[in-house]
């Protein structure tokens, strides 16, 4: 019987995403071995680690690269370009979360071609990227998503700055935003990763359309997808629960990403 691969991974960012896929690699998965972290504050990531059966180094983003063969990003935004371009330069699987970053770098895409990298985007708090993907592959009419999240899950967001939308004491649900996935991404960076990740899926960022909801009505953050192509035409929608640390990022999304690490390794692979 073959040996079994082992995939070095590095984590940048030990927020509500990174602290709960380095766990779970901690605790053991088959195929996967965790070998460092990254985080803005190194003495709470260390304390964070306390209780790992193997605590690793807590290095810079950059530094990830050198270390791992798999870089997940799950850091803040504004810290994507430093743990990217370091991780496609050195030709390693990079899986990133804050996938709205990535749609005015698609220059990422042909250094990766490059330098033999990988560029792999997890589903996410998202549903059905398989159907978009094999829709996309025949002719696709219209792709899109409304987005409604409680406001506080919305706060901060540079649409609403910018715009001076008041969200705080909202009664009612009140559409803040409605336009492309590009737009979308970039007025709403820690928020709508989901429509940038279905706009690559499908039929791109600038002609995949998205609605993005304040709604004090709903407790969950809700993504409805609606697909029309010449083969199918489909509706879905996801209900995803909030996590206590960040209430912008839904418990699946973690999952999403141990889900796709555990794949690279495994000798079965289920879904397109």
């Amino acid at each position: 019987m073959a040996e079994q691969r082992t995939f070095t991974v590095g984590i940048g960012g030990l927020g509500a995403i990174g602290l709960r896929v380095a766990k779970a690699l901690d605790a053991g998965i088959p195929g996967l071995r965790l070998v460092a972290v990254s985080a803005r504050d190194r003495d709470k990531a260390a304390r964070n680690m306390a209780g790992f059966r193997t605590p690793v180094p807590v290095v810079g983003l950059s530094e990830l690269a050198g270390l791992a063969e798999v870089v997940v990003e799950c850091a803040p935004a504004k810290a994507f370009e430093e743990v990217a371009y370091a991780a496609v330069r050195a030709g390693r699987i990079f899986m990133p979360l804050s996938v709205g970053q990535l749609l005015p770098r698609m220059d990422l895409v042909a250094e990766a071609e490059r330098s033999g990298a990988r560029i792999i985007v997890p589903t996410g708090a998202l549903l059905g990227l398989d159907a978009v993907r094999a829709a996309a592959e025949g002719t696709v009419r219209s792709v899109t998503i409304v987005t409604r999240k409680p406001p506080k899950g919305l706060k901060g967001a540079p649409h609403l700055v910018e715009n001076r939308i008041e969200i705080d004491k909202l009664k009612e649900p009140l559409k803040v935003f409605e336009g492309t996935a590009r737009a979308a991404a970039k007025g709403f960076p820690a928020n709508v990763n989901v429509a940038a990740a279905l706009s690559l899926a499908g039929i791109g960022p600038d002609r995949t359309q998205v609605q993005v909801w304040a709604d004090p009505t709903v407790d969950r953050n809700t993504h409805t997808i609606k697909v029309d192509s010449d083969t199918t035409r489909f509706t879905m929608t996801i209900e995803g629960v909030p996590t206590e640390e960040n209430p912008a990022t839904g418990k699946l999304t973690p999952l999403s990403v141990i889900a796709a690490l555990r794949a690279l390794a495994s000798p079965l692979k289920v879904g397109t």
